[in-house]
């Protein structure tokens, strides 16, 4: 790290750089009353524009650091009636296609199509030419501004970006950091960085073929990535740090060749070196995955940066193709801000419209037909025509919900302006809509306790399981440990691990495939997001032994507070369902105490675990470094803790910035040696 990077990531950690963000958006509610949303959402980023002016920290290579905090308020583009539409985001727009045209070629083309256009694509492009103008005399100003103050490296790329093409490294970053704040004005939320690898990667070999050194590479990549953290504050999410920075590195082509590349090397190195909480960096792997890229990612995770996050593509790429998606898109696919997996540039997917509360329907699937099942087998029958009603019940609750419209962020998705239409008019390539399957393992267990102590031993009544159920275990400690006692997900045993995947497979069969009312599919997952939360609140006691609102696992992972023999036998149960069937994304996460990173044989062991879940046939895992004794103590003293990260579910935050319950989840997982 070079002394100019470090002051830069001094100044980040700070955090004294907030105090300069004293400009204020105006309200345009009245103003923007009776105008069609292109025109509202022209209006209030011009405003926007207006309001910020040039802020450059002491050597900043990039600027567009917001000067204020507050987008207009405008309620016409910020909330859609009776909760009939999507706010836009989740997706990774593209890029790669802006940084090489440039804006100026984009306006001729723009001025071209309207010549010919209907009404609607005519308000449409009016919109998107005066987002664009709009953030131009933004980046006029602070081309001025860098001039003015010395900045010659800044004033000069200026002077080309983003009006014409970049060339240089350098430059393609700065286009990508105005690309990024531009849209990040708008209200437009979790926009990821996608495969950032594969399409910065033309920019990064003509560096090295004009005979840049790999140092002055690293400098500007570490300033591109400091830059990324200054406003992330700012981006909407459930807690801070929920805010879709998500980077994607590697994979494979189409013939099998491994993309990872220098860049990518690049990036690794600089989020080890930096140990920020973005971007957040996602692997994609296989079978051919060299030993060594494990080794390289497990002494990032060693960091405890809750990355990287690794996703298989021996699992994904069929996995989408079986969905509908082409090959070449699926090939190419991302991740959303967690771990949904996405195309670039042509979808525009929900992949988190709707959450399947696993515990909650087995639940009350058990208590209304137990006493009529005199088998097991009999149960999971009933369980199972459960499972797909409520599996349909769920994807009619957001049947037809569309997408708000967005004007400017249409420009960034492949078709929309070829064909005069905004992303909320369905006119991306991919419409599709995907459904978490929250509490898997929960619901297994439940399901497993009943098949032990009712059918098998006999040991408790349905009427005793009740009765238990209603109190709340009180008055009942005895029936709870014998459920706490039956067989759990995570330890290789099939006599849960099977009920799994029959549950799994009952809500992922249903669900795949059908129409979304917008053009496109639904698609099941694994994932909870804040499910595990919100989701566990609304479910009473269920037979696993949890009690009422306890909290469920983070995606598909253990049940909390669950005995496990051991990590690989965590990865055997979570790997036994053929995982291309529920591809909308979400991870196994495991907690592995920090001390095990302490050696190199210790970094080998994880190393080789996350290459057996790859062989196994998972689909995406996250491991994270804890340490339970460090997480209490910032608990009690988060003045001495300002920058611990941690894994939430999806997304790495500061741990101190985080509301209690997300804490007590993190300091509760199961902690494993290897």
């Amino acid at each position: 790290m070079t002394e100019k990077t470090r002051r830069m990531l001094d100044w980040l950690n700070s955090r004294e750089y907030r105090a300069r963000r004293t400009g204020c958006a105006p309200d345009i509610s009245e103003e923007t009353r009776g105008m069609d949303a292109f025109e509202a959402h022209a209006l209030s980023f011009e405003k926007m524009m207006e309001a910020e002016r040039p802020n450059l920290f002491d050597e900043d290579i990039f600027g567009f650091n917001r000067t204020v905090g507050r987008l207009p308020v405008c309620p016409r583009i910020g909330y859609a009636e009776n909760g009939c539409a999507e706010p836009v985001g989740n997706i990774t727009p593209n890029y790669a296609g802006m940084i090489e045209k440039g804006f100026d070629e984009t306006l001729r083309e723009i001025d071209e199509r309207a010549a010919s256009a209907d009404d609607h694509a005519k308000s449409l492009y009016s919109s998107v030419k005066r987002h664009i103008n709009a953030l131009l005399g933004l980046c006029e100003r602070y081309r001025a501004e860098a001039e003015t103050r010395g900045r010659v490296r800044l004033a000069s790329a200026l002077e080309r970006v983003p009006r014409q093409p970049a060339e240089s490294f350098y430059e393609a970053c700065l286009f990508m950091k105005i690309l990024h704040f531009s849209l990040r004005c708008c209200p437009y939320e979790h926009l990821t960085l996608g495969r950032f690898d594969q399409y910065m990667y033309r920019y990064y070999l003509h560096d090295v073929e004009k005979g840049a050194r790999r140092e002055e590479l690293l400098e500007t990549l570490e300033l591109f990535f400091i830059a990324l953290n200054f406003d992330s504050d700012l981006y909407h999410g459930i807690q801070q740090g929920d805010n879709g920075q998500s980077m994607v590195l590697g994979g494979f082509d189409r013939d099998g060749a491994n993309m990872f590349n220098g860049l990518s090397e690049l990036c690794m190195d600089a989020s080890l070196e930096l140990c920020l909480i973005d971007p957040k960096i996602n692997l994609r792997v296989g079978r051919n995955t060299p030993f060594e890229l494990y080794e390289y990612g497990t002494r990032m995770t060693q960091k405890g940066l809750g990355f990287p996050q690794y996703c298989n593509d021996d699992v994904v790429v069929p996995g989408l193709v079986a969905l509908g998606y082409d090959r070449d898109d699926a090939i190419n696919y991302t991740v959303a801000a967690c771990w949904e997996f996405i195309v670039p540039n042509c979808g525009m997917d929900v992949p988190n419209i709707g959450v399947f509360n696993f515990p909650l329907v087995v639940n009350d699937s058990i208590r209304e037909h137990l006493r009529e099942s005199d088998s097991f087998e009999a149960l999971m029958e009933h369980i199972k025509r459960d499972i797909a009603d409520k599996t349909i019940e769920c994807a009619a609750e957001s049947y037809g919900r569309r997408v708000l419209e967005a004007p400017y962020l249409s420009l960034f998705v492949d078709g929309c302006v070829e064909r005069g239409r905004d992303v909320s008019d369905n006119a991306a390539r991919y419409n599709n809509s995907g459904i978490h399957g929250a509490g898997i393992s929960n619901a297994a267990d439940a399901l497993a306790a009943v098949r032990r102590v009712v059918f098998d031993e006999k040991s408790v009544s349905a009427d005793t399981l009740f009765a238990a159920l209603d109190a709340d275990f009180v008055g009942y400690d005895e029936v709870r440990r014998r459920l706490l006692d039956c067989p759990k997900m995570g330890n290789n045993d099939d006599y849960v691990d099977s009920i799994a995947c029959e549950i799994t497979g009952a809500f992922a069969d249903t669900l795949n495939g059908r129409p979304n009312g917008r053009g496109g599919i639904f698609r099941a997952g694994t994932g909870s997001a804040m499910a595990y939360v919100f989701s566990a609140r609304e479910c009473p006691a269920t037979a696993d032994g949890r009690r009422s609102s306890e909290y469920y696992s983070s995606s598909y992972s253990p049940s909390l507070s669950v005995r496990l023999n051991g990590p690989l036998s965590v990865i055997q149960s979570f790997t036994k369902f053929d995982m291309t069937r529920i591809i909308n994304g979400g991870p196994l996460t495991m907690e592995i105490h920090d001390t095990v990173f302490r050696n190199e044989d210790g970094i080998r062991k994880v190393a080789q675990l996350v290459e057996a879940f790859i062989r196994l046939g998972g689909h995406q895992l996250q491991l994270n470094a804890i340490n339970r004794e460090r997480l209490l103590d910032a608990r009690e003293h988060p003045e001495d803790y300002p920058n611990l990260i941690v894994r939430v579910w999806g997304w790495s935050g500061y741990f101190c910035e985080l509301d209690p319950e997300y804490q007590e989840h993190i300091i509760t997982r199961a902690e494993f040696g290897v």
